[in-house]
């Protein structure tokens, strides 16, 4: 195949981002992975708005617009990304997609390359959740170690007392 597109897990990982403690993903992120225009990505989204309930996209008040504009370009420039960042050029407030939402773009764009990114970025989210539940573990037994030591540090100041 000439035009095969494999993206790396940290390059998605670069554009997923965490509003209102829900790990979502840019329009235009995504247009651009799936090599769509993002004006035709939302189109195809209001075509078919019914599979695409508010818990699988959303779209970004000012503020946390302003927010993730600044998220943005500090993961690009620690990461020479390069991006499509249309900031000035928006007539609207950009959508983001969660895991479901990423699903569910690709049966509507119904492409090649939109099931195969699509693949890519779910299975990317399933590792960075996978991460996630490692490091809680990992968090849980260290705020029990800690517990403990208070406990023996309050004995041994008693004892010295």
């Amino acid at each position: 195949m000439a035009n095969e597109f494999i993206l790396t897990q940290k390059e998605i990982e670069n554009r997923i981002f965490t509003i209102r403690d829900i790990q979502v993903m840019v329009d235009y992120h995504l247009a651009e992975l799936y090599q769509v225009e993002t004006k035709r990505l939302n189109e195809q989204v209001k075509r078919n708005n019914k599979r695409f309930p508010k818990h699988y996209m959303f779209q970004l008040t000012q503020k946390e617009w302003e927010d993730l504009q600044s998220q943005i370009a500090t993961t690009e420039k620690n990461n020479n990304l390069q991006s499509q960042i249309a900031t000035a050029k928006r007539r609207s407030l950009p959508y983001v997609f969660t895991e479901q939402g990423v699903a569910m773009l690709a049966s509507v764009l119904n492409s090649d390359i939109a099931i195969k990114v699509s693949i890519q970025i779910i299975d990317t989210f399933i590792e960075l959740r996978k991460l996630l539940n490692t490091n809680l573990g990992l968090l849980q037994r260290m705020d029990g170690l800690e517990r403990k030591q208070i406990e023996t540090d309050h004995k041994f100041e008693q004892v010295f007392k």
